[in-house]
């Protein structure tokens, strides 16, 4: 069946007769909230050909989705109570997204077919995003020069304004112009004609999806970039209002740049590496500056000729661990060390280092106090924590354990 939506892609609103509408199957005893309704013809276009379903109302409700079951549109909608049947509704398309999909799609065909014109490059499959789309390459790859060749070509003709024309004809001619974008054929349960979308001395091929009249309604093409993978190349491209919206949000983010970097767009990018240059330069200097202050200061500690039993340090300024082990491997050994990284509320990091019974007896208490998973080996315990907030009851705990029988 060729539905409205199909038989006129630019039909914004159309009053439809109900031929069924069952509520959608819910926990039970919950009352409905949706239900799936069929029409004698609809403008909403069901999901297919790689292009997403239609939004709309049916009289003012939302329908959040259509597919489409052998030669019916099932359209699922919101509402608490069902139509009648017969019932007549009136079903308004999500305009706005219907141009959309038709710029892609359509812009999809026109790329498509120029690949494989002009260097014979056949598309496998095809992906209509949210954001940006992409037509899947059956080659290893797509250099700048076939990107730009194939854009250049496809504006062109965008500014000719070539026709775009659907032909609803029978299975067996609609075959004829079956390639390898679609090499399983119709749906097993295709019903009726099939269409047949040309592009004015470009190409004709089988397609169930909604389409602009004239490339002019394609405004631009762009492409993006070409993505190696897996042996193929996939070329992301935007098309229409798209376009336009890309752009605007590039230029946004440019003058942004220029205000954080002070400089034009011709200098962003040597400036930025200048401030990574010097970002480098900066943590080096800092690094070295954290191990010779940690050296210092377990320098102290060494110095001390009543040393303590135990040390503990937990700092919260987000230190780096280079900072604990520099400490630990210039500290005195004969004292037992526990040491935290981290906001008091947050997560962190934490180290235990001396007599290794005393590790076996606190290690895994302190865990659970501080929500952490850790192992060690000997005289040396680490863990990252989740929660540093008892920090001071681990302390106590240290404490005790320390008082109590030391082993021989």
């Amino acid at each position: 069946m060729v539905f409205k939506c199909q038989e006129d892609s630019f039909l914004k609103e159309f009053v439809g007769k109900v031929v069924s509408c069952e509520p959608v199957k819910t926990a039970e005893d919950s009352k409905e909230t949706e239900y799936k309704v069929i029409l004698d013809d609809t403008i909403l276009f069901p999901e297919g050909g790689g292009q997403p379903f239609d939004y709309g109302t049916l009289d003012g409700k939302p329908v959040k989705s259509v597919i489409r079951v052998g030669s019916e549109a099932v359209h699922f909608v919101e509402m608490t109570e069902p139509f009648q049947i017969g019932q007549k509704v009136k079903q308004i398309v999500d305009w706005p997204r219907r141009m959309d999909h038709m710029q892609q799609h359509s812009g999809q065909h026109l790329i498509t077919a120029l690949f494989s014109r002009e260097f014979g490059f056949e598309t496998q499959s095809w992906w209509l995003g949210n954001e940006t789309s992409y037509i899947d390459l059956a080659v290893k790859d797509v250099t700048k020069e076939n990107m730009d060749r194939i854009e250049r070509i496809a504006n062109e003709l965008i500014f000719e304004g070539r026709a775009v024309t659907v032909e609803v004809t029978t299975v067996e001619k609609g075959l004829q112009f079956q390639d390898i974008r679609a090499p399983r054929g119709l749906p097993a349960d295709h019903v009726g004609p099939v269409r047949v979308v040309n592009i004015e001395g470009v190409e004709s091929n089988m397609c169930c999806g909604t389409h602009v009249r004239n490339l002019s309604q394609l405004q631009a093409i762009k492409l993006l970039h070409a993505e190696k993978t897996k042996g193929k190349v996939l070329v992301h491209f935007l098309v229409g209002n798209r376009v336009i919206k890309k752009l605007g949000e590039c230029y946004g983010r440019e003058m942004q740049m220029n205000n954080i970097l002070r400089g034009g767009p011709s200098s962003h990018i040597d400036l930025i590496e200048k401030l990574q240059s010097n970002q480098k330069s900066k943590q080096k200097a800092f690094l070295q500056l954290l191990k010779d202050f940690a050296v210092a200061e377990a320098s102290k500690l060494r110095s001390l000729e009543s040393k303590p039993k135990f040390f503990s340090l937990h700092r919260r300024d987000g230190i780096e661990p280079d900072f604990i082990s520099t400490f630990l491997r210039n500290a005195p050994d004969d004292i037992f060390y526990f040491m935290t990284v981290g906001d008091t509320t947050g997560k962190g990091h934490m180290v235990l280092k001396g007599d290794e019974e005393i590790i076996k007896k606190i290690s895994a208490e302190f865990l659970e106090l501080l929500d952490g998973k850790g192992n060690g080996k000997g005289k040396s315990f680490q863990a990252k924590v989740n929660n540093l907030a008892k920090i001071n009851e681990c302390e106590k705990m240290l404490i005790d354990a320390l008082s109590g029988p030391q082993p021989a």
